[in-house]
């Protein structure tokens, strides 16, 4: 694809992301329609499904030969296979409904399995991060990224995955500073972005991470299984995003 075209999709991906951040508040006093999915505290509200609605017709009319995979319905377009966008319409939907904070709307463009763009808003203090996989920004500014050691940091975390040791996460969280659980993995990718965190380990579904993986790569960090197998993009897998730089120094604890 031509780099004139990949910057209209960004430009447009970065439009339709700040749309949604604005119409969601709009609506934060709005009485919601909860439902449950496959567990009580899996949720999803009137309000996830109509900015997924507003957003995947954006994307169906402005560029029609291009596949979706969104979240909250059966479009489920294998990401290897084209032009492919991510969608997460409300990323921490729990947090949203109880706190109306601490959430995200997280859109990417992938080409061929291929981080192109990737867009997070973090909608309640209406900051954009974008970028291409080689530069990200926040808003209008380029962000600039040295990760610290782990021993000199905190790790966002899973709760249920930390509490159980699942993959040793709970062993390796003795090599930091301590953890912290937000409840929304585009959040938790803006704490990376911010140098808040050093790494986030997670049991994710494709949504959750298309968009940060791509945000964070500029900065020489890896989205991958705990094993170090490559994500498969199709359902919940536990995986981590981590400086690649500092990848040997997690084998002695992770499973």
């Amino acid at each position: 694809m031509s780099a004139n075209l990949l910057n209209i999709k960004l430009e447009f991906a970065k439009n339709v992301v700040r749309q949604a951040g604005g119409f969601i508040r709009q609506h934060l006093s709005d009485d919601l329609e909860i439902s449950e999915k496959s567990h009580f505290d899996d949720l999803v509200t009137n309000l996830d499904r109509d900015v997924q609605d507003q957003i995947l017709a954006q994307i169906q009319t402005t560029f029609p030969g291009d596949h979706l995979l969104a979240e909250e319905n059966d479009v489920r377009h294998a990401i290897q296979d084209g032009n492919v966008w991510v969608l997460d319409p409300i990323d921490g939907t729990t947090n949203f409904i109880v706190q109306r904070d601490h959430f995200a709307v997280m859109l990417a463009y992938y080409e061929n399995g291929i981080g192109k763009i990737g867009v997070i808003l973090d909608v309640m203090n209406d900051n954009l991060y974008w970028g291409n996989g080689i530069r990200s920004y926040k808003n209008d500014k380029q962000i600039s990224l040295t990760p610290k050691p782990l021993r000199q940091s905190l790790i966002g975390v899973n709760t249920y995955m930390y509490r159980t040791n699942a993959g040793g996460l709970l062993d390796l969280s003795h090599e930091s500073l301590g953890v912290r659980a937000i409840g929304s993995a585009g959040i938790e990718y803006v704490n990376i972005l911010e140098g808040k965190i050093w790494g986030y380990f997670s049991n994710l579904s494709p949504w959750d991470y298309a968009a940060g993986a791509v945000l964070i790569a500029p900065f020489g960090y890896v989205t991958q299984q705990l094993d170090g197998r490559p994500l498969d993009f199709e359902g919940r897998q536990m995986m981590m995003s981590v400086p690649s730089n500092q990848l040997a120094a997690l084998s002695a604890y992770l499973k």
